[in-house]
């Protein structure tokens, strides 16, 4: 019998991103019966230090040494395969990633790739003020004819507020703030709008907002599926 591929998910950033990621996987891959899903390992260390106060120079505390400790425990449970359902935390992917030694997908490039082979040349961010700040999305779009569009302070504000004040307390995400700088995205000509936050993708579903927003989490889930040799159904984009 062929091996079968076990998925780490280093999870807890945020917690409730990593519950609907881990529902994401279940409800979405083709399956007639439990034994069709994927073997799933999860690590949720809430405690990590927070990403982007740390990236912002907010806070001096790395969240990195907590997330390479959990990417190994995850890899010696048996994980085949690991990734992380944070966009903001891919800052320090790479260091992640040679922390250990099996494959990690990259949810940032796996999300441009993605607008990418949608024939979409021009998608603004709606993410964390670190994401924003470290132009992840820039890099990973760079060679692939893909321009990233970002918020005005004015605008990122608000979605800070969406995914802190409100997300993060399990609290309800305020329609008007969203629209209000989704709207302002779509004004400046953009063909999609990424939610590069996976606190945002639970917008999408509260909000139930169709295929024009790239939500990354369902990218990933997309990516995790087919990497574990499995097939993803129902989604926006099909």
């Amino acid at each position: 019998m062929k091996k079968r591929t076990v998925l780490g998910i280093l999870g807890g950033l945020g917690p409730m991103a990593t519950v609907y990621f881990y529902e994401m996987l279940t409800s979405h891959t083709k399956a007639d019966r439990d034994q069709d899903h994927i073997d799933i390992i999860i690590s949720s260390r809430s405690t990590t230090p927070d990403r982007t106060a740390f990236i912002t120079g907010k806070s001096g505390e790395s969240p990195l040494p907590a997330m390479i400790c959990e990417a190994r425990r995850l890899q010696r449970a048996g994980a085949g395969i690991i990734v992380m359902p944070c966009n903001t935390a891919h800052y320090f992917y790479d260091e992640i990633r040679r922390g250990i030694s099996v494959p990690m997908l990259d949810i940032i490039g796996e999300t441009v790739g993605f607008c990418r082979a949608r024939g979409m040349k021009r998608a603004g961010l709606m993410a964390t003020e670190g994401t924003v700040m470290t132009g992840s999305y820039e890099k990973r779009a760079e060679g692939l004819q893909v321009e990233i569009v970002t918020p005005s302070a004015e605008s990122q504000k608000l979605i800070n507020e969406i995914i802190y004040d409100e997300i993060k307390r399990n609290l309800p995400a305020d329609r008007e703030k969203f629209m209000y700088a989704a709207g302002e995205l779509r004004k400046k000509g953009c063909e999609t709008l990424i939610l590069g936050c996976t606190e945002l993708s639970l917008v999408k579903k509260q909000e139930k907002l169709g295929g024009f927003y790239t939500d990354s989490l369902e990218v990933l889930a997309m990516s995790a599926i087919r990497a574990c040799g499995k097939k993803y159904i129902d989604f926006d984009y099909d």
